[in-house]
């Protein structure tokens, strides 16, 4: 921990909290071997988290000045594109360090920083204002992995908006080539530094001088990822007998309607992936997700899990929203107000829920062909995680049933596809200050869940 840190925390007079550390996050690697996508899981699972993040892509600062530039203009001898490329670099620290000094936590640099002059320059720039610098380097010598990316990422890039995919394709080639004439991969010289080097996609991993908790929730979040092109298939149980009384908690069974989706399941998941390949299927402890994937083919393995439970509703499980505000009226609104923190009493809030997800999302972050069929405040927190979704919005946010969702993580956002059943299932969700399970619905086309 800096000096100036350490002093903020001595000031106060109290223990340190996370939030008294700034960490500036300097990405290292090749083209094509997965920053960007590295950056962009890293700052969703930190705010996800509460931990204020920002990703800084020094891509971006050098689009201002040249859009789609040809591999060319990456050729160290380039004396024009070297100018520009540092004053990308120069305009997205100076922009990160004004972040910072507004209270921001971790400022995630993403660039290929590819030599030791460059690295050097920005723990000087961060250390003259207490700023402690960790640095993540991806390494990758597998070629499939790397023309997966550049056919895959690549060509999905903003520098490639309208171009032939073959073309951009090989323009990339190119510009990585010519950064191989530069580059320097993290050594003994700089064994000062603190960083972590992942080798073909978390095969292997080398940490150096990990200082302090942050950094390492953050290493460890690192070492549970990889980069490979995947989906993640999320569904809410089939209507349940609760879904039709309007009454919250409990552990009833489907509904008839609720029997027709998990009967129709199997085929929605079987067109929206696309292949015969067999998924792994994680559902709750709870009778009404365990029926509802009671009819997927018996070659998915399936596993059970308590963390996948819907929210305890606590003393108000099993009630309806007419009933909780009736008997409990000063909790009903407590809840309206910041339903994100409330805390049913003697049950949980969905900041618990996300407490408990952690190890769900590093199980997942490390796994594929994943089908998830859960609850609705558990489904809220991680279609919030992978979506970037505020913690103010993602409570109340619609999940509508006998629907299945696809995402697939992409190093510029997550895509979403919505696979309808058309099997009739009431709306469970309901607005600030409704109670009635049909009030209030949001139109079918809610981009929310």
């Amino acid at each position: 921990m800096s000096e100036q840190n350490r002093g903020k925390a001595k000031k106060r007079g109290v223990v340190m909290q996370v939030e008294d550390i700034q960490i500036c996050v300097v990405m290292v690697g090749l083209p094509a071997r997965g920053k960007s996508l590295i950056a962009q899981k890293a700052q969703r699972y930190l705010r996800w988290l509460s931990v204020d993040a920002n990703v800084f892509n020094v891509g971006n600062y050098r689009r201002d000045a040249n859009p789609q530039p040809t591999a060319d203009f990456f050729d160290t001898s380039n004396a024009e594109g070297e100018r520009m490329r540092r004053a990308a670099a120069e305009a997205a620290v100076t922009d990160m360090l004004k972040w910072f000094k507004g209270g921001g936590t971790v400022g995630i640099l993403d660039a290929t920083n590819s030599t030791k002059e460059r690295r050097r320059w920005i723990k000087e720039r961060c250390d003259a204002e207490g700023i402690e610098t960790l640095y993540v380097e991806s390494k990758c010598d597998d070629e499939d992995l790397i023309m997966s990316n550049i056919l895959e990422v690549k060509t999905t890039s903003p520098d490639y908006v309208g171009q032939d995919p073959e073309t951009a394709a090989q323009d990339f080639r190119k510009r990585i080539r010519n950064y191989e004439k530069v580059y320097q991969t993290i050594d003994e010289d700089e064994n000062d530094l603190t960083y972590v080097k992942i080798m073909n996609v978390g095969k292997q991993v080398i940490i150096n001088r990990i200082q302090d908790y942050l950094q390492s929730r953050v290493v460890y979040y690192l070492m549970n990822l990889h980069i490979k092109p995947r989906s993640i298939w999320l569904s809410r149980h089939g209507e349940s007998q609760y879904n039709e009384t309007g009454q919250i908690g409990g552990d009833a069974e489907l509904s008839a309607n609720g029997e027709m989706y998990s009967r129709k399941l199997p085929k929605m998941v079987r067109d929206s992936v696309g292949d015969d390949r067999p998924l792994t299927v994680w559902t709750s402890t709870l009778k009404r997700t365990i029926s509802t994937a009671k009819h997927l083919p018996k070659e998915y393995n399936q596993l059970q899990w308590k963390a996948l439970d819907e929210l305890d509703a606590g003393v108000c499980d099993g009630l309806t929203y007419a009933e909780i505000e009736e008997q409990y009226p000063e909790d009903f609104k407590a809840r309206d107000d910041d339903k994100y923190n409330y805390r049913y009493r003697g049950g949980e809030s969905y900041r618990d829920v996300v407490i408990r997800l952690e190890p769900i999302i590093m199980e997942l972050e490390r796994s594929e062909d994943i089908l998830i069929i859960t609850h609705q405040a558990v489904l809220r927190c991680i279609y919030a995680y992978f979506m970037k979704k505020s913690q103010e919005d993602s409570p109340w946010m619609a999940v509508p049933l006998h629907t299945l969702i696809k995402l697939t993580p992409r190093a510029y956002g997550t895509e979403e596809q919505r696979y309808k059943a058309n099997i009739p299932a009431v709306s469970t969700w309901r607005s600030k200050g409704s109670v009635a399970k049909h009030e209030d619905a949001p139109p079918d086309d809610a981009q929310s869940i």
